[in-house]
């Protein structure tokens, strides 16, 4: 099994280029290493930034309830991977956007933007937006965690959908998942994709998306597709897609 990882808002200047140390982890991410995940000396951890950089530590001792002595590795940088994939997510009920985020997250995704469509129920005004966009965010970062990833995808701000168009735009590919059979969407499975650049999905709530969304995106340069003969939940479908995506562009090879 891989290593641990845990969270750094960032690396001292004097580790970034050769092995150093000793390095204390502290604060949540030391107390969770030492009691919750219970670290001793000897075992291994990664430590990460969240945006690509990161670095191997030995642990050196457990001190108190929260302290993490470690010797630290080289801090190094993954390269971003491409095609980027984007999921424009609808805004489920409840916590189902939490597990979207989860999910996609554990899969591979690299950004998400919550999207709110003329369809959701659930839509992010004032106060309450500003604390489901925290839950996402700290949900891209827990699973990234728990995935062993070291970049964590973006959660961009909620968008509307003539910003979700502007995105759409720009894309090197352009999806709209529509389940709609008398509409004429393609299958996902044999689209073509690029091999590079940028991969943008757009995932409607479970109302679907409104023909006028559908002809805003369209005219934006996106097509509509589906993914197979059952019509799955918007907190699956993203999910789904990614790692159909990810097969298909040779990124899970």
């Amino acid at each position: 099994m891989t290593a641990p990882v845990f969270v750094v808002e960032s690396f001292p200047p004097h580790l970034s280029a050769a092995v150093g140390g000793p390095y204390v982890l502290d604060g949540a991410e030391g107390r969770h290493a030492v009691s919750v995940k219970r670290m001793r000396a000897g075992e291994t951890v990664v430590l990460t930034d969240g945006a690509g950089r990161w670095a191997e530590g030995e642990v050196v001792a457990a001190e108190g309830k929260d302290q993490l002595v470690l010797r630290l590795g080289a801090v190094v940088e993954e390269a971003a991977e491409s095609p980027r994939i984007t999921v424009v997510q609808a805004l489920p009920k409840g916590d189902r956007g939490e597990l979207a985020v989860e999910t996609m997250t554990e899969t591979g995704v690299d950004a998400i933007v919550p999207w709110a469509a003329s369809r959701c129920v659930t839509q992010w005004r004032g106060d309450r937006g500003l604390k489901a966009l925290a839950k996402w965010r700290a949900t891209a970062r827990e699973a990234g965690k728990q995935s062993r990833r070291v970049r964590f995808p973006e959660i961009a701000d909620a968008a509307t959908s003539k910003q979700v168009a502007a995105l759409l735009a720009r894309a090197d590919f352009a999806a709209v998942l529509h389940e709609d059979r008398d509409y004429g969407s393609a299958a996902l499975a044999t689209a073509q994709l690029p091999s590079a650049g940028e991969i943008v999905l757009v995932v409607g709530p479970e109302g679907g998306v409104s023909p006028e969304e559908l002809t805003l995106f369209e005219e934006a340069g996106a097509k509509a597709y589906r993914l197979g003969a059952s019509v799955l939940r918007t907190s699956t479908a993203g999910t789904a897609a990614t790692a159909l995506l990810l097969g298909r562009t040779g990124r899970w090879s």
